[in-house]
């Protein structure tokens, strides 16, 4: 309770406050917090009445550097739908990465303990894409249902894809992109939240998030909790509302 009052009370000695992260929400009709510890920020806003967050801050996976974006989603669609799509050549270290892991320590199990992404490199299969070439010289992707990731890729979120390779992401930076247990996820590399890199990620992130829902056939009832799985949930400590002035 005392760590709590006094963080609460050193809100009045400055910090980040991300203004224009700030406005942006607003404009969009989100809501915009500081995370404890002035070490980043969320984001909630809505797709068609459903509920995504955004959160840029220290990362939670070990292949991302410096800072992390973070959105997901929950959609309610099958469980079944398991699907990866991320930047080619994080995953041909990650690749490495696990097979080095697993060859070394002579195991034939998979820890459950390695994000799914990581597993799922060595579980799932590759999936063919008929995106442009832009868009298949920079990301690879893995699906239980390699055909059903395909069509999910192909077309509207290949086409966000190609943007984003074109502007925000023109450099070489660490993304990813799933469907896991009823939820999209996404992840970026991004050491600093500029606005123009969160539009775009939102508008990649409200495609993947609808063409899922598409491929999946239409959306069952689920929970609308956040998911509090070790291995791929994040929980954000936020801090209390500032009295208004």
């Amino acid at each position: 309770m005392l760590d709590a009052l006094k963080r609460w009370l050193g809100r009045g000695r400055g910090g980040p406050d991300w203004p224009a992260v700030a406005a942006w929400a607003q404009k969009r009709g989100a809501k915009f917090k500081r995370a404890h510890d002035d070490e980043g920020f969320v984001v909630d806003g809505k797709l068609d009445g459903r509920a995504w967050r955004l959160e840029w801050g220290p990362p939670q996976r070990s292949y991302i550097a410096g800072r992390e974006l973070r959105l997901r989603m929950e959609l309610g669609f099958s469980h079944d739908l398991q699907m990866l799509l991320m930047s080619r050549s994080l995953m041909e270290t990650l690749e490495g990465q696990t097979f080095e892991r697993y060859t070394e320590n002579l195991q034939t199990h998979i820890d459950v303990s390695t994000p799914e992404e990581m597993r799922w490199l060595v579980m799932f299969q590759k999936v063919p894409l008929a995106a442009p070439k832009e868009v298949r010289s920079r990301f690879a992707a893995v699906a239980a249902s390699p055909t059903t990731a395909a069509a999910w890729i192909d077309g509207l979120l290949s086409e966000r894809l190609a943007e984003v390779v074109r502007g925000p992401l023109a450099a070489d930076t660490p993304l990813v992109l799933m469907t896991l247990r009823g939820r999209v996820y996404l992840r970026l590399q991004l050491a600093e939240p500029d606005v123009a890199t969160l539009e775009a990620m939102v508008s990649l992130f409200e495609t993947a998030a609808a063409q899922a829902v598409r491929v999946s056939g239409g959306l069952r009832d689920g929970s609308e909790a956040w998911p509090s799985t070790s291995s791929t949930a994040w929980q954000t400590q936020l801090q209390p509302e500032r009295p208004e002035d």
